[in-house]
């Protein structure tokens, strides 16, 4: 099955240039007592500007998949290339977004999305500006000053996102953000996410174990296989770029592909 989106047939789609590039990736770690194979064949092209989300078992490679992207991890064998280059070491032209947002407990929510700039020796005027704007876009107004156990999860995360997108980042990587947020707080977040891609035309790389965000938030969803994990299928989302979420929810598109990739990683995965 394969279910085309409105990128699939637009004719400058294909011409647009790749941001990320997997070719024949294979992981393998050595422990004492086995070797163990994390990721086998993996290949995959995103483009620039594209949001793919990634699906799979637990254990199967995703986040060690976001890893290499990152240069943080090396394959034992393929290449991994981030817009033509070869990844050979980590990489300061991405941003990433863990699931904990890891923030300064002493620092405030402005400061800590300033952290990045300080690592970067960004010019402090610019630096300023770019996070005034993030702030606004994420709908911290009002919050900038305050300290990180005054704040939700929910804007925790926003603050890390501004924090991951402050030098303006070709490619974002996004590992399980939203996993530990309850339920009505991820769904806010997964329409500023929405939004806030569309904006900034960012390329979006999201691990998730929820199919009905991977299936909102993306341009394709990538199902992977159980380890040692490798791509079972690709899947084009066909619903506009804006999206409204109960409206989303309801389109009978949305239940094909929810449904689909459910039966491809089996009875007991997630549709939350």
């Amino acid at each position: 099955m394969r279910i085309m989106s409105e990128s699939a047939t637009d004719p400058d789609a294909t011409e647009r240039e790749t941001a990320v590039s997997l070719d024949g990736v294979a992981v393998r770690f050595r422990s004492r007592k086995r070797d163990v194979t994390a990721l086998r064949e993996v290949s995959l092209d995103v483009a620039m500007g594209e949001f793919v989300a990634i699906v799979g078992p637990s254990g199967c490679g995703k986040s060690t998949l976001l890893k290499l992207v990152a240069g943080l991890l090396k394959p034992s064998s393929g290449d991994v290339r981030l817009r033509g280059d070869k990844v050979a070491g980590p990489r300061h032209d991405i941003g990433y977004v863990f699931q904990r947002a890891a923030l300064l407990e002493w620092r405030s929510a402005r400061k800590n999305i300033l952290l990045q700039a300080e690592m970067r020796k960004m010019p402090s005027a610019q630096a300023r500006k770019r996070t005034a704007e993030l702030i606004e876009m994420t709908g911290l107004t009002g919050f900038e000053d305050a300290l990180p156990h005054e704040l939700s999860g929910g804007m925790q995360q926003r603050v890390a996102l501004c924090r991951a997108l402050l030098h303006e980042p070709p490619v974002l990587l996004m590992d399980e953000p939203f996993g530990a947020l309850d339920a009505l707080t991820r769904e806010q977040l997964n329409v500023e996410m929405n939004r806030i891609w569309r904006e900034t035309g960012t390329t979006v790389l999201l691990v998730t174990h929820s199919i009905a965000e991977a299936a909102y938030l993306a341009d394709r969803v990538v199902v992977m296989t159980d380890r040692p994990g490798t791509i079972n299928e690709v899947i084009d989302i066909d619903l506009p770029a804006e999206r409204d979420y109960a409206a989303t929810m309801a389109r009978p598109e949305f239940a094909r592909v929810t449904n689909h990739v459910r039966g491809l990683l089996g009875a007991g995965a997630s549709a939350d």
